[in-house]
């Protein structure tokens, strides 16, 4: 496995995404569990979750319960294993997504994912989207609060702009580590973010990475994935799959950039993690950088 830095310590360079372990069409527990482990067994020590990471009313934090039970069932030290996990957001069962960026509910759902997570402070404590009836500073603010409550050790943010970056940074300090934006074969318009992330020196996490090779739920219902691009020429030269060198260029786009691929099975994480050993001649990497998105 390869490292780079976030929240201060090294992880992997590429993250577990563990949202497809317990929304709609998750795996049972037992799939689920081994599909962490599989992540461990490959060298990966973040794992990104969050407490709206599930599929029906009334089970708030399945995911963040689910990565701790898979921990502890690991046996040995995990104690490099960095849990970030994002507050902010809701899912009522229906299928939909709220947003909730009062003060007191994020601290209230910190103190929550720590309890589900049985750590004294969580690593990485993400803003999950902005709310647009808070206002933005007033959201950022309780991030200020937890970082000094010593809830959480570090502050990140998701879905956001450069100027809610810029915002996100006068007010936290180097409490900010990371930002958390869309960013794929597919969606690029993330850019003017990712390079900013780079600048400040904060960690850039890719989510729904593999956009335009395989969709994230959150894009609406699945379609057929795309064919005959240039990730999947390239792919077929290398003898690894499309996703794999998906995972590959965005690492080449910046040091800043960790990438935390979803899987619900032990063979998609391991086949992700691949992703750091696969080096993209100078060529590849400018005939991917041409390729419209999907």
């Amino acid at each position: 496995m390869h490292y780079r830095t976030l929240a201060g310590t090294t992880v992997s360079a590429i993250g577990l995404g563990a949202m497809p372990l317990s929304i709609e069409h998750r795996p049972d527990e037992t799939r689920a569990v081994a599909t962490v482990h599989a992540a461990l067994d490959a060298g990966v020590t973040l794992i990104d979750t969050a407490d709206s990471y599930h599929w029906h009313a009334g089970e708030v934090g399945h995911n963040e319960r689910l990565i701790a039970r898979a921990l502890a069932a690991r046996g040995g030290d995990t104690s490099d294993v960095l849990v970030a996990t994002k507050g902010g957001r809701g899912r009522p069962g229906d299928g939909s997504w709220t947003m909730d960026g009062r003060p007191s509910h994020l601290r209230r759902a910190a103190q929550d994912s720590a309890r589900r997570l049985g750590v004294d402070a969580i690593g990485l404590y993400q803003l999950h989207k902005p709310d647009p009836a808070v206002p933005w500073a007033d959201s950022v603010g309780a991030l200020r609060e937890l970082l000094d409550a010593g809830t959480i050790r570090a502050a990140g943010i998701s879905n956001v702009t450069v100027a809610q970056i810029r915002e996100a940074r006068a007010i936290l300090g180097t409490g900010l580590a990371s930002v958390q934006n869309r960013y794929s074969p597919a969606v690029r318009d993330g850019e003017p973010e990712l390079r900013l992330s780079a600048a400040l020196g904060l960690a850039f996490l890719p989510w729904s990475p593999l956009g335009g090779i395989s969709r994230s739920s959150l894009d609406g219902p699945s379609g057929p994935t795309s064919a005959g691009t240039a990730f999947h020429r390239i792919a077929a030269g290398h003898g690894v799959s499309p996703q794999r060198v998906a995972l590959a260029w965005l690492l080449a786009r910046s040091p800043a950039v960790i990438p935390v691929p979803g899987a619900g099975r032990p063979a998609s994480i391991t086949d992700s993690a691949g992703a750091v050993d696969l080096v993209l001649s100078a060529g590849e990497l400018a005939e991917l950088d041409a390729t419209p998105p999907a």
